[in-house]
């Protein structure tokens, strides 16, 4: 029943990834979130942001971003950064996910996505068959309140880890 929803691995930030093990076990392409994945909602790369895609680029993937936000969001995030993005992307619709494997001259197999929200991000990915990890949203120091959806996430997310159905290995 929730199986359209499980990510292929779970980790708690895109900085605990093994990216190299990525790339070892086949991977050459990522695709990433933006808001509450790589940094919280709304806020502009760091450096830490900065270095991480200059590492993983160094590892030799392919990188580059989907995200819902407009042009003007997204230029300003990668003001640091040399990856495509594709923006007003209309996730969890399939067209922006088999845009960003064209843009990055690769095949569905050897691209990851990573995102934080699974009803968007990783819904969209498994209806196009992209293998995919799934990230904890960041968290805004204080923030107490969260979504409806998030608790949602929480819940299917117990079914996923006892399914042991993980389909990336991280």
């Amino acid at each position: 029943m929730f199986k359209k929803f499980y990510p292929g691995a779970y980790s708690k930030s895109v900085f605990d990834i093994d990216y190299k093990k990525l790339y070892n076990n086949g991977l050459r392409g990522i695709i990433f979130d933006i808001d509450n994945t790589l940094v919280h909602h709304g806020d502009d790369s760091n450096e830490k942001v900065d270095k991480f895609f200059k590492e993983v680029q160094n590892i030799g993937f392919k990188t580059i971003l989907l995200s819902n936000n407009d042009k003007e969001r997204v230029e300003r995030f990668i003001r640091n950064i040399d990856t495509p993005y594709i923006c007003d992307a209309e996730k969890p619709e399939s067209a922006g996910y088999l845009k960003a494997v064209d843009m990055l001259g690769l095949e569905k197999n050897d691209v990851v996505y990573i995102g934080d929200q699974m009803f968007v991000d990783i819904y969209g990915a498994n209806k196009c068959l992209i293998p995919n990890i799934m990230v904890h949203y960041i968290e805004a120091p204080n923030e107490k309140r969260i979504g409806i959806k998030r608790y949602l996430e929480k819940f299917v997310l117990i079914f996923f880890k006892l399914s042991k159905n993980h389909s990336v290995d991280i």
